[in-house]
């Protein structure tokens, strides 16, 4: 089959083809930016999941941390529990009938308890007072001494404790 050309469909076609790759072109541009209007919104959704999934990172690493502080802590706490429940046990088994405790006076002041002499000397040696320093304070008042130990026992007649050494009476002028 034979075509005949004319020079105006040719005219008309080579204009066709232009504005088809006018179109081509717009469409073309118009997809390029709808491309790279994802290629950022997928670098940006990439961005904030990777920053998600360090921070979720971090926080399981301060979580397991925690958990294991935590249990430590409970540890600790059993351990302690159970030794006030033996001491408690101890305690309610014997009798106080005896008992000393040994007090620490400063100037005369209570400041500390401890269950022995040996005790108090060994903590207030911890805190720096010389353990070799401690000298019998005699008869001087209390209030004279920085720092004195005096011992108490325990007496069931009055449920407490009492001075183990009462200072010796002092007689008063014109008492009988």
């Amino acid at each position: 089959m034979i075509r005949i050309v004319t020079a105006a469909r040719l005219e008309r076609l080579e204009a066709d083809a232009s504005t088809a790759r006018g179109c081509a072109r717009r469409v073309s541009g118009v997809a390029n930016e709808a491309f790279g209007r994802h290629v950022r919104e997928l670098f940006a959704v990439t961005d904030r999941a990777e920053r998600a999934e360090a921070a979720a990172a971090e926080v399981g690493e301060l979580l397991t941390g925690a958990v294991d502080e935590l249990s430590a802590a409970q540890q600790e706490l059993l351990l302690k529990d159970i030794e006030i429940r033996r001491l408690r046990a101890e305690l309610e088994s014997e009798s106080l009938e005896g008992r000393t405790l040994t007090v620490l006076l400063h100037y005369a002041e209570p400041h500390t308890v401890y269950a022995s002499r040996e005790d108090a000397y060994a903590d207030t040696a911890t805190h720096g007072a010389d353990p070799a320093g401690w000298v019998p304070s005699g008869e001087r008042p209390a209030a004279e001494c920085k720092w004195r130990c005096e011992a108490f026992i325990y007496n069931a007649a009055s449920n407490g404790f009492r001075r183990a050494h009462m200072p010796a009476p002092k007689l008063i002028e014109g008492a009988a």
